[in-house]
């Protein structure tokens, strides 16, 4: 009996002390601070984001460059055939992707090409997409800002 009556108080202890934890409405309040800070800090950050993402085309441009010179050194003449100089494409972010931009060659002749790189999504949503373009002598140039 004396027994019973002591796992009795000892389990009325337990449970009259209460454990030190957040409420749920102050969890919500933290959130709700939070996500209010984001809305403030994103129009900020997009411009640094767009940039980010503008790397991405000009490495691909880059890339597309130097394939397009040794394909010339060898034929003496520039390719529109991505494939025909070597190059391959990473699906692109809408097909499941990671590629943000579409990569082609808009013009080549025997001395002369011209590559673009053309953005499929629009980073800060202005209705823009981002547009670079290099030649033959490497001049890369952004032709429509997002």
């Amino acid at each position: 009996m004396k027994r019973l009556a002591n796992s009795t108080t000892l389990r009325s202890r337990l449970y009259s002390h209460r454990l030190k934890a957040y409420t749920l409405q102050e969890v919500l309040v933290v959130l709700v601070i939070i996500g209010i800070l984001v809305l403030i800090a994103l129009p900020n950050l997009l411009p640094l984001i767009s940039r980010a993402k503008a790397t991405e085309a000009q490495l691909q441009l880059e890339h597309v460059y130097t394939l397009e010179k040794s394909y010339f050194y060898m034929y003496s003449k520039y390719s529109t055939d991505l494939q025909a100089i070597g190059f391959e494409h990473e699906k692109l972010s809408s097909e499941g992707g990671r590629a943000n931009y579409r990569i082609e060659v808009m013009n080549a002749s025997n001395n002369s090409f011209l590559a673009r790189a053309t953005a499929i999504v629009d980073f800060d949503g202005d209705g823009t997409f981002d547009v670079w373009e290099i030649d033959q002598d490497k001049n890369l140039k952004q032709i429509v800002k997002d």
